[in-house]
């Protein structure tokens, strides 16, 4: 089965099951600075799993791309990506358990045909902030999984949530697949890396909120108190009114699967990638080798081979993902989204240089075109590989003589922590790059220099300023009070520039803590005082005349006839929720809003300067 084949089935399945399906979300967060990348399909529907009302109804099912920062130092064995596309299935206060667990099990095996003798189950062990989930275990049971295949495992094995800081969570049953591999201890059970158990399915059962002790709930979830700077947090999980269902099965890992593979990079979704890197290096991808696994490697010739193959999947993965992020709108930069894309392209060039290859010019158009055509549907159906390889070319360049120096003071000076990080401030040299740099020539970064490593970032972490600290510690994610406001203040604001400046003015992103709003927008020059007082005040007048700031379900149609802004070049469901402020300003916005304007004070614009070529930047605040 193909992954096309997988996902037609998958949505098919669901929706025959009362699921309506809604398209992928940007990999990008819109208005939650608590992530940097969409990591998971619950991510871009936290507001409804909160409790606002989904205008597509309570059963929902999508493919969603996502990209995991976490896994980058993973990538190189045969299933860790840091770009993905998850299946899942949502119960947004609808059914529960039974019909999730049962559901599953179902399109596992009357669907996709796995053998149910190779299945087995995790489910939550319990602790002090919630119970042992003996109710799954029974369902499983009664499902004919064997009491020997259900394991009990704790927080760190099975639980998810929230994205950020806090929100909705709660404990998990995941579905496991033996592939078949010799176990690698008495001890390896569903959850070992070694590769025997494959994790196939992950339904959450998201029934709680996490939120800091001392804080009051709001609506839709933490009314933010102030805290000392460096203040130790305590948390507590607190039951949600709606309880949700949330479940994620990976394309990549389940294709792999199902076409009797035990190396995602031996499907379609790498194989053409694969072999343009196998073409130009001279080298055969050796996946398929006994001695790529890293139990069996000892030989000086096996641990070549495995760096080789390593290097491989390395490189298609992260292209990969700087692909799609790309795509998006976040382009390589030393700060935040932008940093990752650039960690992504570099760690990819030492990896190329392992294979010998230096012909960058020419590798990077090809594989680019290859993601283009592999993934033409849906994702870049209006996209050319020419609006995406020569950034990453440019970004090559620009990093090849940083390398090189960064390379020559690695060979010459003792390798420590400090000297790590000072490349990486000085020279743009990513740690993980600088430890493949050191692989290669036959050199490790033990625990020791690691640990000094993270205590130099740790330092600098913390000389940053607090604003860019809180940035990725409170957001509309968590939909404070202050978060709301600022969220109804950018439509106000997004209304007033169209009067103002004319209607070329479109959102072009934006990114809210409870602190400030910052607004990203199209517009070809850099404002006048005059134009910004003018907007200013604008936007002042509709909070004293308190309009009410109201929403209605209709479908995209409907709503772009009525005039509803929807940009972002976006796909949309069926059914959108539009949200209104008066008769001044109507978007397509998932919300949540205030209730009226005049709950939002006093608007003042701090600053105003240049996002990039044609796009503008306003940061506000509320008095």
């Amino acid at each position: 089965m193909t992954a096309k084949e997988l996902k037609r089935k998958y949505i098919g399945f669901f929706v025959k099951r009362g699921h309506k399906e809604v398209p992928s979300a940007s990999l990008v967060p819109e208005n939650d600075p608590t992530a940097l990348f969409i990591s998971a399909g619950m991510h871009p529907l936290v507001p409804y799993l909160l409790g606002e009302p989904h205008p597509m109804g309570k059963r929902l099912v999508n493919v969603q791309k996502c990209l995991r920062v976490n896994d980058v130092e993973k990538v190189g064995d045969s299933f860790h990506h840091t770009f993905l596309e998850m299946l899942g299935n949502w119960s947004l206060g609808d059914y529960w358990k039974k019909e999730a667990i049962k559901w599953s099990y179902q399109f596992l095996i009357q669907e996709l045909n796995l053998e149910p003798k190779r299945l087995s189950v995790t489910c939550f062990t319990g602790d002090k902030d919630a119970p042992r989930d003996e109710e799954s275990a029974k369902i499983w049971l009664s499902l004919g999984i064997p009491k020997e295949r259900i394991y009990f495992l704790g927080k760190k094995d099975n639980w998810w949530g929230p994205v950020g800081e806090t929100g909705p969570c709660g404990p998990d049953t995941e579905i496991f697949y033996d592939t078949g591999k010799k176990s690698c201890s008495t001890n390896c059970q569903p959850g070992c890396s070694c590769g025997k158990y494959f994790e196939i399915w992950n339904n959450v059962f998201m029934e709680y909120e996490k939120k800091v002790k001392g804080q009051s709930r709001s609506k839709f979830g933490t009314k933010v108190k102030s805290q000392e700077k460096d203040q130790e947090k305590e948390y507590q999980y607190l039951p949600l009114e709606q309880k949700n269902v949330d479940t994620g099965m990976g394309v990549e890992r389940t294709v792999a699967i199902l076409q009797g593979k035990d190396d995602d990079y031996q499907t379609e979704l790498f194989t053409s990638i694969i072999q343009i890197i196998e073409e130009l290096s001279g080298k055969r991808y050796l996946a398929s080798n006994p001695s790529c696994s890293a139990h069996d490697r000892g030989s000086n010739k096996k641990d070549f081979e495995f760096e080789s193959v390593r290097a491989f999947r390395i490189i298609a993965d992260h292209l990969r993902a700087a692909t799609f992020a790309i795509t998006d709108g976040v382009l390589p930069s030393n700060k935040d989204r932008g940093y990752v894309v650039r960690r992504l392209i570099r760690r990819s060039v030492v990896q190329m240089m392992q294979l010998n290859i230096i012909v960058f010019r020419k590798i990077i158009p090809e594989i680019c075109q290859q993601i283009i055509d592999i993934y033409k549907e849906p994702y870049f159906a209006e996209i050319n590989s020419y609006e995406i390889h020569p950034i990453i070319s440019a970004e090559i360049d620009n990093f090849l003589p940083k390398m090189h120096r960064a390379g020559k003071l690695l060979q010459t000076k003792p390798i420590s922590g400090k000297l790590l990080f000072d490349l990486f401030q000085t020279h743009g040299l990513p740690f993980e790059v600088a430890q493949d740099l050191l692989k290669q020539w036959g050199q490790k970064i033990d625990k020791k220099i690691k640990e000094e490593y993270n205590q130099e970032f740790k330092k600098h972490q913390q000389m940053s300023r607090e604003g860019a600290k809180k940035k990725f510690k409170s957001g509309l994610a968590n939909h404070s009070e202050a978060v709301i406001k600022l969220h109804t203040a950018t439509h106000l604001l997004h209304q007033a520039l169209r009067k103002i400046l004319g209607s070329e003015v479109k959102q072009a992103g934006s990114n809210i803590t409870a602190e400030r709003l910052r607004f990203d927008f199209t517009y070809s020059r850099q404002l006048t005082q005059e134009e910004i007082n003018q907007v200013e005040k604008l936007v002042n007048e509709k909070i004293k005349e308190n309009l009410p700031a109201t929403w209605q379900i209709v479908s995209l149609e409907s709503a772009r006839k009525a005039g509803a802004l929807a940009f972002f070049n976006q796909k949309y469901g069926e059914k959108v929720k539009v949200y209104s402020i008066g008769r001044f300003s109507k978007e397509v916005c998932a919300g949540p809003h205030v209730g009226f304007t005049s709950e939002l004070g006093k608007f003042k614009i701090i600053k105003e300067e240049s996002a990039g070529s044609g796009v503008r930047r306003i940061y506000g605040i509320l008095e």
